[in-house]
C-alpha cells in the first residue's frame, strides 16, 4: 500500500502545467463515457435536489478546494496595494467612459446625482463584501460567500453572471479605449474601427484594437499579481494627477448657464435608470475581494482596501461628472469621448489630448486589475468543477492563474470585437447588481441562521421578515417603474414593510453568529438596506436589459442541467472518500510548496 501511495504520489509530481487532455477537463465519474453520462442524465432530478440543499463551508472555499490549483496564489498584498488596485480598477471604467452616454441621453445635467445614488449602493455592497472577505478569504469572491451560504444553485447563477460580467466589462473597456485612442490623434470615435454594413447595428462596427489591448493587459496580469500591483500603484499616482487637472480645468470653464434650463430634463426616471447604468462604473471594487487569497492580512486589509477607494471612487465620479456638465450643454456632449470633446469646445484642444490620454491610462489600469480579479473568480469557480478544473490550475513560477486568464480575455475579446458599448452596459449593469443583491442576502442569512444551532421556530421568524424586506425591495422598484410611479401611497406601503421586515430583522430575530474581526454597521440596516438599493437600480433598467439577462440566465440553467451538477455531485461525493488527500494537498499548496512543476 505504501509503495502505491509513493507511486501515486510521484505521478502527480511528474505532471506538467502545460498539458491538454481529457482528464484534465472532464475528471468526474460522470463523464468517463457515453453511458456513464447517460447514467447521470437519468439521475438528474435527486442530483439537482443534493445540490440545491447542499451548502459549502469556509474551510472548504478557502482551505480544501485551493488543492485543485495544484499550485498556491502567492500571498503578497497589503491594504495599500488594494486601495490602489480598487481605485485603479474602478476610475476610467467609470467616468471617462459612460459620463457621456448617461448625461446626454438619460440625466442631463443631473448626472453627479445619479453617480451618488450608485456610489451610496455599491459602498453599501462594499461593507457586505468586507464582512465576507474577512470571514472567507477565498479567490472565489462573492461566488464562494454564496456557496456557503446560499448553496450551489444560487452560488452557479452568480457564477455565471460573474463570468458574464468579466467578459462584458473587459469587452465596454477595450471598445471605450478604441475611442479615446481615436480621440487622442484627433479622430472620430469611430475612425479606427471597421463598419460592416452587413451586420445589425450596434453590432457592426469591429474593433481589431479592443483585441488587442485585451490580450497585452491579460498578458501582463498572468506575470504575477505583486508585479501587476506595483504598475497599477505607479500608473494611479499619474492618474491621479490628470484628475486633478480635468477638475482644475473643467471647473475654471464652469458655467452654471450649462445647467438650465432644468436641471432634470428627463426626470427623476431618468436619473434612476442612469444610475443602474454607470453603476456599471463601479463594479471593479469587487476585484479586491477576489485578492484575498492574495492579501497578507486579509482581516485587517480586505476592509480598509475595499471602504476607502470605493470611498474616494465616489467622491471623484460626482466631481467629474458635475465638471462635464459644468462645460458643456447636455444635449451637445459626445457620448463616446465626452471630457476630450467638451475640452476642445471650451477653446482648450491641446488639453484633450491630457484628457483622452488619462482616460487610456484608467482604462488600461482597469483592464490590468480586471484580469486579475476575473481570473481568480474563474479558478475557484473551477475548483468547483462547475466548468472544467483544468482553469483552476495555478502556474507555479508566476502564482497565477494563466488557463483561466486566457479563457476569459478570449471571451471578451470575442464579444469586444463586434458588440457596442451601449449594449454592453446594459447587460453588464444587471447582472452586477443581482449579484451584490444575492451578497447581502447572503451576509443576512450567515448572520441569522447556522445549520443545526438556529431553532426551527428561529428560522420562521428570520425567513419570514427576510422575505418581508425582499418582497417590498422588489415592491417598490416596480411600483416606481409602473403607471402608477406618480402616486405616493405605495411608496408608503412598500417603505412601512421594508421598515417593518428590517426592523423585525433587528428586534425580534436573533442573530446567531458574530463576526470573527470585521463587522458591518448597523446590521440589518445596511444589508437590507443594500438589498433595496440593487433591486431598485434593476428595475430602472430597460426591458431589453432584462431579455438579454434571461437569455444568458436560460442558457445558463441548460448548462447547469447537462454539466455544472453533475461535475459537481461528482466532486461532493468524491470528498469523503479523499479527505485525507485532499487536506494533505491542501496543507502543502498553503505552505507554499511546489507539487507540480514545470
Amino acid at each position: 500500500m505504501a509503495s502505491a501511495a509513493e507511486g501515486g504520489d510521484a505521478a502527480v509530481m511528474r505532471r506538467r502545467y502545460w498539458r491538454w487532455s481529457k482528464a484534465d477537463f472532464f475528471p468526474e465519474p460522470s463523464f468517463q463515457s457515453w453511458r456513464a453520462y447517460g447514467a447521470a442524465l437519468l439521475s438528474t432530478a435527486p442530483r439537482l435536489r443534493d445540490r440545491i440543499t447542499s451548502r459549502s463551508s469556509e474551510a472548504m472555499e478557502a482551505g480544501t478546494l485551493i488543492a485543485q490549483s495544484e499550485n498556491p496564489l502567492r500571498r503578497c498584498l497589503s491594504w495599500v496595494d488594494l486601495a490602489f488596485l480598487g481605485f485603479g480598477s474602478v476610475v476610467g471604467s467609470g467616468v471617462f467612459v459612460l459620463t457621456g452616454q448617461e448625461a446626454r441621453f438619460d440625466a442631463g445635467p443631473a448626472i453627479p446625482l445619479a453617480y451618488a445614488a450608485a456610489g451610496f449602493s455599491a459602498l453599501l455592497s462594499s461593507f457586505c463584501y468586507a464582512e465576507l472577505a474577512t470571514e472567507i478569504p477565498s479567490a472565489g469572491g462573492s461566488f464562494s460567500y454564496l456557496r456557503v451560504e446560499l448553496g450551489d444553485l444560487a452560488a452557479f447563477l452568480a457564477a455565471g453572471n460573474i463570468l458574464l460580467e468579466a467578459v462584458v466589462g473587459a469587452a465596454g473597456l477595450g471598445r471605450s479605449w478604441t475611442s479615446y485612442l481615436a480621440a487622442l490623434i484627433g479622430r472620430d470615435p469611430d475612425a479606427l474601427r471597421i463598419h460592416v454594413p452587413a451586420l445589425a447595428d450596434g453590432f457592426n462596427l469591429l474593433d481589431p484594437i479592443a483585441v488587442v489591448v485585451l490580450c497585452s493587459t491579460s498578458a501582463l496580469a498572468v506575470s504575477g499579481a505583486r508585479l501587476t500591483s506595483t504598475i497599477n500603484s505607479l500608473a494611479s499616482i499619474v492618474g491621479i494627477a490628470i484628475i486633478a487637472f480635468v477638475l482644475g480645468g473643467g471647473f475654471a470653464h464652469f458655467d452654471a448657464a450649462n445647467l438650465a434650463p432644468s436641471f432634470f430634463p428627463f426626470g427623476a426616471a431618468g436619473v434612476f435608470r442612469a444610475a443602474a447604468v454607470v453603476y456599471w462604473s463601479y463594479t471593479g471594487f469587487d476585484m479586491v475581494a477576489t485578492m484575498a487569497e492574495e492579501t497578507k492580512n486579509p482581516g485587517r486589509d480586505v476592509p480598509l482596501g475595499l471602504i476607502s477607494s470605493m470611498s474616494a471612487v465616489t467622491v471623484v465620479y460626482c466631481a467629474m461628472s458635475l465638471a462635464l456638465v459644468g462645460m458643456q450643454r447636455y444635449g451637445e456632449i459626445d457620448p463616446n469621448a465626452a471630457y476630450s470633446v467638451a475640452f476642445a469646445a471650451a477653446g482648450m484642444k491641446w488639453a484633450r489630448f491630457v484628457v483622452a490620454l488619462g482616460a487610456l491610462k484608467g482604462m488600461t489600469s482597469g483592464l490590468l486589475v480586471g484580469a486579475l480579479g476575473q481570473a481568480r473568480y474563474t479558478t475557484q469557480i473551477a475548483r468547483t468543477h462547475m466548468i472544467p478544473p483544468y482553469f483552476a490550475l495555478v502556474h507555479p513560477k508566476t502564482g497565477t492563474p494563466i488557463y483561466a486568464t486566457i479563457a476569459v480575455t478570449l471571451g471578451a475579446a470575442c464579444v469586444a470585437l463586434f458588440s457596442s458599448l451601449d449594449v454592453l452596459a446594459s447587460v453588464s449593469s444587471i447582472s452586477t447588481l443581482f449579484i451584490f443583491a444575492l451578497v447581502a442576502v447572503a451576509l443576512l442569512v450567515r448572520r441569522y441562521y447556522v445549520a443545526g444551532a438556529t431553532s426551527p421556530a428561529q428560522l420562521r421568524t428570520f425567513l419570514a421578515f427576510l422575505g418581508m424586506v425582499v418582497v417590498s425591495s422588489i415592491g417598490l422598484s416596480v411600483y416606481y417603474n409602473s403607471g402608477y410611479g406618480r402616486r405616493w401611497p405605495g411608496y408608503v406601503a412598500f417603505g412601512v414593510l421594508w421598515v417593518a421586515g428590517t426592523g423585525g430583522l433587528a428586534l425580534c430575530a436573533k442573530q446567531q453568529r458574530e463576526p470573527k474581526v470585521y463587522g458591518v454597521p448597523l446590521m440589518p440596516w445596511l444589508p437590507a438596506m443594500s438589498v433595496a438599493t440593487n433591486l431598485f437600480l434593476m428595475g430602472s433598467l430597460g426591458s431589453l436589459a432584462y431579455m438579454r439577462f434571461g437569455i444568458c440566465t436560460a442558457a445558463m440553467l441548460v448548462y447547469y442541467v447537462l454539466f455544472g451538477v453533475h461535475a459537481t455531485y461528482d466532486m461532493a461525493h468524491s470528498e469523503d472518500q479523499g479527505a485525507s488527500a485532499a487536506d494533505a494537498a491542501t496543507d502543502g499548496v498553503e505552505q507554499g510548496k511546489k507539487i507540480v512543476p514545470v
